[in-house]
């Protein structure tokens, strides 16, 4: 989004700035990967939002050249190729100003606690910035989700059974807890429907198996994976990437060398399986 929705600030409790920071990387690996892209947004104590702009101050998006090939597998989770960052500035460029913007402020993300917040640290010692966490707050969404709506066997035994759950994480204690849960489920939304977030009407829960097993697909997965989806007319197409939403007939109709890389990259082997099969009725 250009323009930040109007919000309610006044449940922050700001004593300091707090920056809100998501970035995207060429990998995982907090010792080889490099950010290639960065989104900062700063709320300060008054209430004043800030975006971080590029070094144009034209841009919210910061495009990083990683000073490196960014994977292709990579590319295809959030959509950034080499050529897109190839004449960016790289993250030293970015560096000093970066920092100034950081100065005194606490940190937030979602899931950045142990991924953003390392990478961005590492980045900046990197290139020389000494950047610490001492007297910086860090606030991870995920672990705030994660501990106040469990979603655990536990959880789901206390609330639908009322009871607590002994041996857990023991096979049979929670085989058998997963079955009561099950048929506790059953009863309790029997006639029950919630409002989505799409704004559809879910609900009652079928009872019938065939009716539970699409049910409780969020998405019609191909794969196991959830890297290939079903469509209305049941074709197989892309769920990730540049091609989300194409079929992968179509693709590899179109750019025959896609299977080969496919077979060759680091996807589980039930996608490649799905992927052979799409492949194979082409070549019928």
């Amino acid at each position: 989004m250009s323009e930040l929705a109007p919000m309610n600030f006044s449940a922050l409790h700001l004593k300091k700035p707090l920056v809100v920071f998501d970035l995207e990387t060429t990998g995982t690996d907090l010792s080889k990967d490099r950010i290639v892209e960065l989104a900062m947004i700063k709320v300060s104590p008054d209430g004043t939002v800030e975006k971080k702009p590029d070094q144009q101050g034209k841009e919210h998006r910061l495009l990083i050249n990683p000073e490196r090939p960014i994977p292709v597998e990579s590319s295809m989770v959030h959509g950034i190729y080499d050529g897109d960052v190839a004449d960016k500035p790289t993250f030293r460029q970015y560096a000093k100003g970066m920092a100034a913007f950081l100065d005194g402020c606490d940190l937030a993300g979602f899931n950045s606690n142990r991924f953003d917040v390392p990478f961005l640290a590492e980045e900046f010692l990197r290139v020389g910035v000494d950047f610490g966490m001492e007297g910086r707050n860090l606030i991870d969404v995920q672990n705030i989700f994660h501990m106040m709506e469990q979603r655990t066997l536990r959880a789901a035994y206390q609330f639908y059974c009322g009871k607590e759950l002994d041996g857990a994480h023991e096979a049979m204690p929670d085989t058998e807890a997963t079955l009561e849960v099950l048929l506790a489920q059953l009863e309790r939304y029997e006639s029950t429907t919630v409002m989505a977030s799409n704004g559809d009407q879910v609900g009652p829960v079928p009872t019938d198996m065939d009716a539970l097993h699409v049910f409780c697909q969020r998405q019609r997965f191909a794969d196991l994976a959830g890297r290939f989806v079903y469509d209305d007319q049941d074709a197989v197409v892309f769920n990730f990437g540049q091609h989300k939403g194409k079929s992968v007939e179509s693709i590899l109709k179109a750019n025959p060398g896609y299977f080969g890389w496919m077979m060759g990259a680091d996807f589980p082997e039930y996608t490649k399986r799905v992927l052979r099969k799409v492949h194979e009725s082409l070549q019928a």
